[in-house]
């Protein structure tokens, strides 16, 4: 496989765009069938708890979305919703995909894990072919440094 190669789970990001979508259609829609005394008895401050919910909402949203999985030449780069994790080849011993987990796990070298969001389970047999690729990306590059 040429690297550099992108995983990102598409299960998640579907499902958040559609349902992120949906709920600011309906909470539009519903705003703009109040009333005008309706809008006007909400306070400052209850809109300002509104925006602050939204932008709450969007920024869970944003790091489910933007997990992925990216192997490069000389590294593999994990981003977990806000974390971004970079591995040199060697230091990746092992990817599993154990039926049922939520996503794929990285056995390091040192002996710790490290889950990589960017394929979840929940893709079913996308997952699965993601997995069988990384681990044969990673026996590449290990082989290879």
């Amino acid at each position: 496989m040429p690297l550099p190669h992108t995983w990102r789970p598409f299960g998640v990001r579907l499902a958040g765009a559609v349902l992120g979508a949906g709920l600011l259609v309906i909470c539009a829609l519903t705003w703009i069938g109040f009333d005008d005394e309706t809008r006007a008895r909400f306070t400052t401050f209850q809109r300002i708890t509104l925006a602050a919910l939204g932008l709450l909402a969007f920024s869970l949203w944003f790091a489910l979305v933007r997990s992925r999985v990216v192997a490069e030449a000389g590294r593999l780069v994990v981003v977990n919703g806000y974390r971004r994790r970079e591995f040199a080849w060697p230091q990746v011993v092992a990817v599993h995909l154990p039926p049922g987990a939520p996503w794929v796990t990285l056995d390091l070298a040192d002996g710790s894990t490290v889950s990589a969001m960017g394929i979840q389970g929940s893709d079913g047999g996308r997952a699965k072919q993601a997995a069988r690729e990384l681990r044969q990306t990673v026996e590449q590059q290990t082989a290879a440094g």
